[in-house]
């Protein structure tokens, strides 16, 4: 459970996970694998029937999922599924034809999945796993036993209290120097050795803390392997804290079921957890645009109007202008509805902002307020989670702000179809995109219409509920974007992602900052957050700073409690928008990034470990990012403008300055409040255009150069693929260019030694 301090009232939530029972002095119940032997095997798995020390007899199952991919359960029946099954799939093993199973008498066995293979000892029990070489990747531990003879951690198998088997258990053996990242959207340090992430969804309150809106039970580690658990429980992983030499696994679920993922990089990792969950889905263009938000405040027709009319006069880049909670009248959240005295006339205004070349998102969630006019009818229906006793289960969704709600069933298939027939006039009338706010608050104790309680429920509502939200998107605008706020295992596929109520303040930033390079990690590639923080109101430094950092983010939105329009902060409006229209120039890099990153999996906003793994520090530094394959960002998380860089192995190259600096160290970088700490990695090729009020799809662009090395790179964008290669001959860059776009120009950054000229051949592809 995470730590509470006293006292402290918004520590208490809506939908704490429960605690799992404590044995009673003396009890037994603590059940470990002691020895095994073989039921069945096929061409690419095992069945086998293990003992444990307390003589139970459970199943393990040990099977190939997928080249380089290792699928290891442990249950009481062979059939035995995770219990959020019952709502949705989160894992689809998949196949590889090249799987095989050696079963030599006297001999451990062997599962061989390619570049991944496990091996089995039967008698006493241990599991091993290798890459295709035999070089230990993972294995279990073997137990840490105290002078009396007890185990000190939790062993591969199942524990009982009260006589009644509570959860599951696996620890593998983690030597001293290796290092764990993922777990979803987590606030804390990107190393999570010596953590104890717990996979339960909160309304977390900001993002200072271990609680975190979206957990993913998936972690990678600099050992080059990941582990995937299937199961929507709060599961807890022990990431060597309470033992500091083990990883230990509790899974309060029917089985425990998981996957051990070959790499040897975090982006080989991801690729092939994407084909166990989904392939990540690339936001549409227009997305990559800056979003402005009307704030956490009062709103009207008129003053949305005014916004738009502002920001084009201003030329300040805009796509998405975001309309928060107050769309709907006050104290009827969410029921979906247009408050008519405040947006008398939506469709005009909807009618009125495309021509300005805005898309429009409207906020909303699944909670329905108790005095919407839309709840007593939905309540009768049965279209709301019930308490145990049969009743709607009407709970405390805004912690005493506003009026409790019922919660939508979402396992009830009419209610499902009530909540779309809620979202599809809105879409036809011209809203391009919803805000799936909130999702995190489904109590333990309630129950669904399908059987599940609450527990079983909590964290995988979240798919159910941005599933039909993007599938209602899609069936009317031809994608399925949501900019969603809570997620879980395979969320990938719901292709934007925020980081929550964060303060406004430079620390918020900063682990912030982690929480995006950690949900990457796990893979989300388009992540977003509150530029300028969410909850007050930033200084004029802090909003600068901090829209840079949203600039060069995946995603970019304006929002808070007060309001981020540049024009609210006109001391330093010009820099916030200079942020704005630096972003719109590198709009072909970026996008090119977001393509590349939705085919491979690999984040777009990634921690240095990605690119470096084998680079030690490159797992600790996380108040930085490569941003694309040649961008290293570092925003400035203090107001004194000074911080401490690590520049991976290579040369890296001053963004602003031209200055050329060696890699494999730090360097102290300070910048002045208009610029944010940018390199880029030298002889990359930047695609740039000419930053407009929306995104588009230009005809032609053009290549910044930033060094003399030959170089190659590739654009994609919605014409098509687009590859540049440049040779360095003498004083002049050769540049040849293949596929629809046309290279206007070659511009060459103030690096020593450039060449003088560049001469560009365009080919057709």
């Amino acid at each position: 459970m995470p730590y509470r301090p006293p006292l402290v009232a918004h520590e208490y939530f809506v939908a704490d996970p429960p605690e799992l029972p404590v044995r009673e002095r003396g009890e037994g119940g603590l059940s470990a694998l002691t020895t095994a032997e073989l039921v069945a095997a096929g061409d690419a798995g095992v069945m086998l029937k293990a003992t444990t020390g307390t003589e139970e007899t459970l199943v393990v199952q040990v099977g190939v999922a997928g080249e380089g991919v290792i699928r290891v359960r442990l249950s009481e029946d062979a059939d035995a599924r995770p219990r959020s099954e019952r709502a949705i799939p989160l894992v689809t093993p998949g196949t590889y034809a090249g799987a095989r199973v050696q079963t030599e008498p006297g001999a451990p066995i062997v599962v061989d999945a390619g570049s991944l293979r496990a091996e089995i000892s039967l008698s006493p029990w241990h599991l091993r796993l290798t890459d295709a070489s035999g070089a230990t990747l993972l294995e279990q531990d073997r137990g840490h036993t105290d002078i009396s003879g007890r185990l000190r951690t939790l062993p591969f198998g199942r524990s009982a209290a009260g006589g009644v088997p509570v959860a599951y258990h696996e620890s593998f053996a983690a030597p001293p120097d290796e290092a764990f990242a993922g777990f979803g959207e987590s606030f804390a340090p990107l190393d999570k050795r010596g953590q104890r992430p717990v996979m339960w969804n909160f309304d977390a309150f900001g993002a200072e803390s271990q609680r975190a809106y979206k957990n993913i039970p998936l972690y990678v580690s600099s050992r080059g392997y990941g582990v995937l658990v299937d199961s929507g429980a709060p599961t807890e992983f022990d990431m060597c804290q309470s033992t500091h030499s083990v990883v230990q696994i509790v899974v309060p679920d029917d089985v425990l079921d998981y996957y051990v993922i070959a790499g040897p990089t975090p982006s080989e990792v991801l690729d092939r957890y994407d084909g166990l969950t989904s392939r990540p889905q690339l936001p549409p263009k227009w997305a990559f645009g800056t979003w402005i938000s009307s704030g956490f405040f009062v709103d009207t027709q008129e003053r949305v109007l005014a916004r738009a009319r502002t920001i084009r006069e201003k030329g300040i880049p805009c796509d998405v202008l975001h309309l928060d909670c107050y769309w709907q009248t006050e104290g009827h959240w969410s029921d979906l509805r247009w408050d008519p005295d405040r947006f008398p006339d939506p469709d005009a205004m909807l009618a009125e902002l495309d021509r300005m070349g805005f898309k429009v998102c409207l906020w909303m969630n699944p909670y329905v307020s108790h005095l919407s006019p839309a709840f007593r009818a939905a309540a009768e229906a049965g279209f709301f989670l019930r308490t145990p006793g049969g009743e709607p289960y009407v709970a405390d969704c805004w912690h005493g702000s506003y009026p409790p709600c019922g919660i939508v069933d979402l396992t009830n298939p009419e209610a499902v179809a009530w909540f779309k027939d809620l979202l599809r006039p809105l879409l036809r009338q011209g809203v391009q995109t919803f805000k799936t706010d909130f999702a995190e608050g489904v109590p333990h104790d309630a129950v669904a219409a399908n059987g599940m309680t609450g527990t079983d429920l909590h964290n995988v509502y979240t798919l159910l509920f941005n599933d039909a939200v993007a599938e209602v998107t899609r069936e009317v605008h031809g994608h399925g974007l949501v900019w969603a706020r809570s997620s879980f295992l395979g969320g990938q596929r719901h292709s934007a992602q925020w980081g929550g109520d964060t303060y406004t303040s430079y620390a918020a930033m900063g682990s912030t900052l982690r929480g995006g390079l950690a949900h990457g990690l796990s893979g989300v590639p388009f992540w977003s957050h509150d530029a300028g923080g969410f909850t007050g109101t930033p200084t004029d430094d802090l909003y600068v700073r901090w829209t840079q950092f949203g600039a060069l983010s995946p995603l970019l939105r304006l929002h808070g409690t007060t309001s981020r329009e540049p024009w609210e902060f006109p001391a330093v409006e010009e820099h916030a928008v200079a942020a704005l229209r630096l972003r719109y120039r590198l709009m072909p890099y970026l996008y090119s990034a977001a393509v590349e990153a939705a085919r491979t999996g690999a984040p777009m906003m990634r921690a240095l470990c990605v690119d470096f793994p084998g680079d030690p520090v490159a797992w600790q530094a996380d108040l930085e990012y490569l941003l694309g394959p040649d961008l290293l960002v570092a925003p400035m998380t203090a107001p004194e403008g000074t911080r401490q860089v690590y520049l991976p192995d290579g040369e890296w190259v001053d963004y602003w300055t031209g200055e050329v600096l060696a890699g494999s160290r730090y360097v102290r970088v300070t910048k002045p409040l208009e610029q944010i700490p940018i390199f880029v990695r030298h002889g990359a090729l930047i695609p740039v255009g000419l930053p407009g009020d929306t995104v588009g799809t230009p005809d032609e662009i053009t290549l910044v150069a930033f060094g003399a090395a030959d170089s190659r790179t590739r654009i994609h964008d919605t014409d098509g693929d687009t590859a540049v290669v440049a040779t360095r001959d003498g004083d002049t860059l050769r540049v040849t260019v293949t596929g629809p776009k046309r290279i206007a120009a070659v511009e060459f950054a103030p690096v020593a030694g450039a060449p003088g000229r560049a001469v560009i051949s365009q080919e057709t592809s």
